[in-house]
């Protein structure tokens, strides 16, 4: 029997606010454990929680960028569970009423694309984390993250590979990202993702039994992590056996899942409505406020970009996978005023900003671990390189030298040809000299391309190259080559 896998995933983002979601603690990462902590977080009697009206902004924002319809009310309820990183005992998180419902975001899969369901979008506070001592048989409570505020974001079970699952995550996290409402650090844990997966028949609507799968803590590993779960459960259905409803954990060094706890229902929490907390009315001023303030969002802006630019969607989308590489290359081609050029030198230009940004740039940055914000090399010394090169003043692979050591140094590529001696040469008396010179002794050579072996013009070339140290210009060699091995003068 043929199955179809059926995934549905859940996201959580620690948004980028500076205090708690419902006290005044620091949200900042990597303080001394318990150090931003309050009775509030803390859970200690007699403590009222107080919203923080950014939390609801943020979320409002991440509503708006995946098309939700947004509630008129929402309110809060608590979680209950028992875990020793939970202090309180239950978990501020929303249920019955959401404020945020019905979305859907567009993946690119093969050339097409696909929408995939959004059911909810709502907050809730972080819990703390365990510390497992690895020498002694000792854990500890860190609850500097106890509080931190999250949304949630739940897809409709629309995903039908594993394939699918990683682009539509591609999709929320960079959304969250351009937004900055989150840095979607998996590492650090800003950035997690469940998934729920199960299997059917193909052809068949009925869902079957799903499996959760948590750990998972790159794009990578979630990936890995779904093809592996469909395989175990292909084998456990083909095999007879039925589907236990449970969480796993992924291991990602085994690159295996294993059982963790049977899956918890909603009525397992015993939900009901925080007493302490009322509910939160979004207006429609409120709305429109942070509507206004909304920034162009990744597929909007990698459309533009083969629009206005004229490159291809490969490089849009290499381009545009932070709101910084964005931000970078359109300054660099803004650089150009537009009377300058003429309407064929447009997208050369802006294909050649792209080439440069995408190879070296980002490989200088790749190697040292480095974000372009922290890049040398300034959009306008970047253009500046560019313009030089087109004016003939170097040629391409001189600017190789050229912007390697503009990485190294942050001197502007004048500055570095001037104190290399690598200005090009292009006075075409000095080089018919040359290359009149170098055809004389290599008289073999000339009788053997004069013969119709044209590969031999590519020696010629070498020697002229070599002889003017890589500094003559390109095109006038190959120009002036031609015409004098032809017989010309």
């Amino acid at each position: 029997m043929e199955y179809e896998p059926v995934i549905g995933l859940e996201v959580h983002a620690q948004l980028l606010t500076e205090a708690k979601i419902f006290c005044g603690c620091s949200t900042k990462f990597g303080g001394a454990p318990n150090s931003h902590t309050c009775p509030v977080c803390l859970g200690m009697p007699g403590v009222l929680p107080v919203l923080n009206k950014k939390v609801v902004e943020f979320m409002l924002k991440m509503a708006l960028a995946t098309n939700c319809q947004i509630n008129p009310e929402c309110s809060f309820a608590r979680k209950n569970y028992f875990y020793p990183d939970l202090p309180k005992g239950y978990q501020i998180s929303q249920y019955a009423q959401p404020p945020a419902e019905h979305g859907w975001v567009e993946v690119e899969l093969n050339g097409g694309k696909k929408r995939i369901g959004i059911t909810r979008i709502h907050m809730e506070e972080d819990a703390g984390k365990l510390m497992h001592d690895e020498h002694n048989p000792v854990s500890r409570v860190d609850l500097n993250r106890t509080g931190v505020p999250l949304i949630e974001i739940v897809s409709e079970p629309d995903i039908r590979s594993a394939e699918e699952a990683a682009a539509y995550l591609r999709r929320i996290h960079e959304s969250l990202v351009y937004l900055e409402i989150c840095d979607g650090n998996m590492e650090e844990g800003s950035f997690r993702c469940d998934a729920n997966v199960s299997l059917r028949p193909k052809g068949t609507e009925a869902f079957g039994t799903r499996a959760e799968l948590k750990n998972m803590n790159s794009f990578r590993n979630v990936q890995r992590a779904l093809e592996y779960e469909i395989k175990r459960q292909q084998y456990v259905l083909e095999g007879g056996g039925e589907v236990i409803q449970e969480t796993r954990l992924w291991d990602d060094t085994a690159g295996v899942s294993h059982s963790m706890r049977s899956k918890e229902e909603a009525h397992d929490y015993r939900y009901f409505p925080d007493p302490d907390l009322v509910p939160v009315a979004i207006d429609e001023e409120w709305l429109s406020a942070v509507r206004k303030n909304q920034p162009e969002l990744p597929l909007e802006k990698r459309e533009r970009f083969v629009r206005a630019y004229q490159i291809p969607a490969y490089d849009a989308g290499v381009l545009t996978s932070t709101p910084a590489t964005a931000s970078f290359y359109e300054a660099t081609v803004k650089s150009f005023p537009p009377e300058t050029l003429t309407p064929t030198e447009t997208p050369a230009i802006a294909k050649a900003a792209s080439n440069w940004i995408m190879g070296d740039i980002l490989r200088f940055l790749n190697e040292d671990k480095k974000d372009i914000r922290e890049c040398p090399i300034t959009p306008a010394a970047l253009a500046a390189m560019i313009r030089l090169i087109r004016e003939g003043a170097i040629s391409g692979k001189m600017a190789k030298e050229v912007i390697e050591e503009m990485y190294r140094t942050g001197k502007t590529a004048e500055a570095i040809i001037k104190e290399k001696g690598l200005v090009q040469i292009t006075d075409e008396f000095a080089l018919v000299e040359m290359i009149a010179e170098i055809i004389g002794k290599h008289p073999d050579q000339l009788v053997q391309y004069r013969a119709g072996k044209e590969k031999v013009f590519g020696f010629f070339v070498g020697q002229v190259m070599k002889a003017t140290q890589g500094k003559a210009n390109p095109k006038l060699i190959n120009d002036l080559l031609k015409k004098m091995l032809a017989g010309g003068t």
